[in-house]
């Protein structure tokens, strides 16, 4: 079968979307307003984008044309801390995907701990085994949207935090250790599988 995104509602691009492309990495990620206020949330639309130098990138969505908690932070202060979600801390994550008022904090809802950042203002979440300190370096909001749009954010890592619990030599990650948990379609989540390896032809 075949689809014209225009000729769908928004739900069922979402569900196309969202169901083909997977898993997906979840940026947790937390924020602060011009007058202190604590954001944290999660986005599923998020991934790195380049190592020279190190960026990444997620997107929020604009559901009824309103901005989130996040995108108005983020637009404010021009910064925004990326906390890797684990299987130990995925319930909370979860937990933080509720809609409350901005004067909410979510570090609280979830029990979590706020550990002051180096180099930017956001918080880090204590118990993610690894945080990304970024600054805000490009925002573009999608053009040609019918139901609220979408806003794709930019960000330059300024500061790399690893617990010594999931690093093995040579900056390499181990994975028994780190044991990452990624999104899939609808309630959906999935942990690391089977892997397996195919070198490339030098």
């Amino acid at each position: 079968m075949q689809f014209n995104p225009t000729e769908l509602e928004q739900s069922a691009i979402y569900k196309l979307l969202s169901g083909a492309v997977i898993p997906r990495p979840i940026g947790w990620i937390s924020s602060v307003s011009a007058s202190g206020l604590v954001n944290l949330a999660p986005f599923s639309f998020f991934n790195a984008i380049g190592d020279d130098p190190p960026h990444v990138m997620f997107s929020t969505v604009r559901t009824g044309n309103q901005n989130k908690d996040t995108l108005n932070n983020v637009l404010e202060t021009k910064q925004f801390v990326v906390n890797m979600v684990t299987e130990e801390t995925v319930v909370q994550m979860n937990e933080t995907a509720n809609v409350v008022a901005p004067e909410v904090n979510e570090f609280d809802i979830a029990g979590l701990t706020q550990v002051p950042s180096v180099l930017v203002k956001p918080p880090r979440v204590k118990e993610s085994p690894i945080q990304f300190e970024c600054e805000l370096v490009h925002h573009y909001a999608l053009e040609g949207h019918q139901f609220g749009g979408a806003v794709l954010m930019v960000g330059r890592i300024v500061m790399f935090h690893f617990d010594e619990s999931v690093l093995l030599d040579n900056y390499k990650i181990n994975m028994d250790t780190y044991r990452p948990v990624a999104r899939m379609a609808g309630s959906n989540y999935t942990k690391i599988g089977e892997v397996f390896s195919i070198k490339r032809n030098v």
